[in-house]
């Protein structure tokens, strides 16, 4: 409300309603509401929450843009972020001047965008495979089948098994009584 004529030593004072596209946010001794801000459509805002007669209108900036300055009266377009940065909607939308962070670890991004965020790595695990190369900021982790992995690893297992058997025989051999030798002959 606004007031329309101060109490005096007869009459209480007197108030109204704020006239259509005004607020009035407390109680006042003005005279006038304050008119509701327009979102300008050409300076890239949009209404975010419709004013009413206590509170003011509150702009945002379209998709794709952040605002030029604290006062956020014009937007500007979000610059792509780089490989290795996200988009944060978050910050665009809390007018900050640059949209873009750091992929955190365990999150990347492969392309250069104004609007994609950092996604997280592959989990291999989930999909039963095994990490063949770490992730990046800028890349995904690659995956490959565990079966080959294991592979790798039995092959030389069996190796020095088969090695040691051989050993054991040929020392058997060698080191056999010279006499049994003839004897089994």
């Amino acid at each position: 409300e606004k007031l329309v004529s101060e109490c005096n030593g007869t009459a209480e004072s007197v108030c109204t309603h704020c006239e259509s596209g005004h607020y009035q946010q407390s109680w006042t001794k003005e005279r006038h509401c304050a008119p509701h801000d327009i979102c300008e459509d050409n300076a890239g805002l949009t209404v975010k929450t419709q004013g009413n007669a206590t509170h003011n209108t509150v702009c945002q900036c379209r998709a794709g843009m952040h605002c030029s300055d604290t006062s956020c009266q014009t937007c500007v377009e979000n610059q792509p972020c780089q490989r290795g940065f996200g988009f944060v909607a978050a910050k665009a939308m809390a007018r900050m001047s640059s949209p873009c962070e750091p992929c955190a670890e365990g999150t990347f991004s492969n392309v250069s965008s104004k609007t994609e965020p950092c996604h997280p790595w592959t989990s291999c695990e989930e999909k039963g495979l095994v990490v063949k190369a770490k992730g990046t900021n800028a890349s995904d982790v690659i995956c490959e089948s565990g079966r080959r992995s294991s592979l790798s690893v039995l092959i030389p297992i069996t190796a020095a098994v088969v090695t040691c058997l051989v050993g054991v025989c040929i020392y058997c051999l060698v080191h056999t009584d010279p006499k049994r030798r003839v004897q089994m002959q």
